[in-house]
């Protein structure tokens, strides 16, 4: 079975859809590769990407509740469980580069919802099986490759397009070990990015 883009959560279809309009900026993605010095930028760049980092951390936040839903859910096993709490802990090291990116150009970053919230968002109450649960977090992991791949073509700077690609690749090994887990098959070529 294919995730097709149609099952990504609507924030991340939003992030998506607007990836033209919203594409990261050389600050953004210079930032979270860890060159500071190459970042800096006028203010009106970087209200921009202040908010369009907000977007993504935004998404980060959903993506570390998911996982917090999921591990609190009691539904799955050990080692599942644990390669859960990893895939939540590189997310959290997503948010905390974002957070300092964020106010590293002058921005407030977004504040997190409370945890009831993303439950009700994620629909956590339909989460019967370990497989719904992993069949969530596939679904998100899906949304954030498409997202950072959707910035890849705007970057002039080949740089900048490697960290996006970073990120994307980051996602995609998430991705891949929680469908490797479900059971389903490899994914067919240009299954990513569409």
């Amino acid at each position: 079975m294919r995730i097709t883009d149609s099952l990504i959560f609507p924030a991340r279809r939003m992030f998506l859809g607007n990836t033209a309009k919203l594409a990261l900026s050389a600050t953004a993605i210079t930032l979270l590769g860890g060159r500071e010095s190459l970042g800096k930028t006028s203010s009106d760049e970087a209200s921009k990407d202040v908010d369009i980092l907000n977007v993504a951390l935004g998404l980060e936040y959903e993506g570390i509740n998911a996982y917090q839903i999921g591990a609190e859910s009691g539904l799955l096993q050990k080692p599942v469980l644990d390669i859960a709490v990893k895939f939540q802990s590189d997310h959290k090291v997503h948010r905390d580069i974002l957070i300092a990116t964020i106010q590293n150009l002058g921005g407030k970053p977004v504040e997190e919802k409370k945890l009831n919230e993303y439950a009700k968002a994620l629909k956590a109450d339909t989460l019967k099986s370990q497989n719904d649960v992993l069949d969530l977090a596939a679904r998100l992991e899906l949304g954030a490759i498409n997202a950072y791949l959707g910035v890849i073509p705007s970057f002039k700077d080949t740089a900048l397009a490697k960290v996006a690609g970073r990120l994307a690749a980051d996602e995609t090994v998430h991705w891949t070990i929680l469908n490797n887990t479900l059971g389903r098959p490899l994914p067919q070529a240009f299954a990513f990015g569409a």
